[in-house]
């Protein structure tokens, strides 16, 4: 396809955001989806201003009408970039967080995906991308649902590229690493907004900060770009490409780990949690 068009969703922020102008640059039909209205006017200034053209539409991806718009747009690449990201254990995080968590990250995305699957299996064409993350192939303590999420992502993508196959349907996984946006650094701060008593917690979240250095997000871009247009043909793509020995590392060690290991002692990314300043670059 020459003039494919492609949805972003989450494209107000982010990694999103960064995608769609590199696309619309590029002179690709690009549809931005962003959470709130307000976005839609912020996006248009910018647009206006970088000199690019692209259509901007408020899709929040848990709003059945939203979704519903969104499916007359026919659309030929479908980018899931949409998500938010609730900090904490298991053990403190409140009930109505927890469902959020999973609402935007999962059952909005794949109910939005259920619609356009359907269009591109009547197509026999298409792509959809899931921007899932390393949190989907590895989980770190105080980040357990927004890797729940990403892990069930992860599921449903590789369900849905062997269903859609056969319909020439492509289904392609971006696994961002730590990057610096933003994103990561407010994960640790949704505590605060807690309805429950947030100073009953087992663990002390003042304390509490994203356990890892982060790189610039910049770096995600151009990948990401070659993923959606389908100049990439890998199916999981791992930015940056350096961490690809560390999430097999992890994914491997789960084989060997024991339910006694570390007993009684801190674990060390939760003790490095407590030891990080927010937002740490990586060298």
């Amino acid at each position: 396809m020459t003039s494919e068009k492609i949805l972003i969703t989450g494209a107000g922020t982010g990694f999103g955001k960064n995608i769609a102008f590199s696309l619309a640059e590029q002179g690709k039909s690009v549809i931005a989806g962003v959470e709130i209205i307000s976005q839609v006017s912020a996006l248009e200034q910018e647009a206006k201003e970088r000199g690019v053209s692209m259509q901007i539409e408020k899709l929040d991806v848990t709003n059945p009408k939203d979704r519903e718009k969104a499916w007359t747009w026919d659309i030929d690449v479908l980018v899931n970039n949409a998500a938010v990201s609730e900090g904490g254990s298991l053990v403190d995080i409140p009930e109505e967080n927890l469902r959020h968590q999973f609402e935007v990250n999962v059952f909005g995305p794949i109910l939005l995906t259920k619609g356009f699957a359907r269009q591109l299996v009547e197509k026999r064409s298409g792509r959809i991308v899931f921007v899932s993350s390393v949190s989907g192939l590895m989980s770190d303590p105080l980040m357990g649902p927004y890797c729940g999420t990403k892990h069930a992502t992860e599921a449903f993508a590789d369900s849905l590229s062997k269903e859609l196959q056969e319909f020439n349907v492509e289904v392609a996984t971006i696994n961002p690493g730590p990057y610096l946006t933003g994103f990561n650094d407010r994960e640790f701060e949704t505590w605060k907004n807690w309805q429950s008593d947030s100073e009953n917690t087992v663990f002390d979240y003042e304390k509490a900060a994203f356990p890892y250095e982060q790189f610039d997000p910049k770096e995600v871009t151009e990948p990401s770009v070659k993923v959606i247009l389908g100049e990439t043909k890998q199916y999981r793509n791992v930015i940056p490409e350096k961490m690809i020995p560390q999430v097999k590392e992890r994914m491997e060690d789960m084989w060997s780990k024991t339910t006694d290991e570390g007993l009684g002692e801190r674990d060390e990314t939760v003790q490095k949690s407590y030891d990080i300043a927010p937002g740490t670059p990586a060298e």
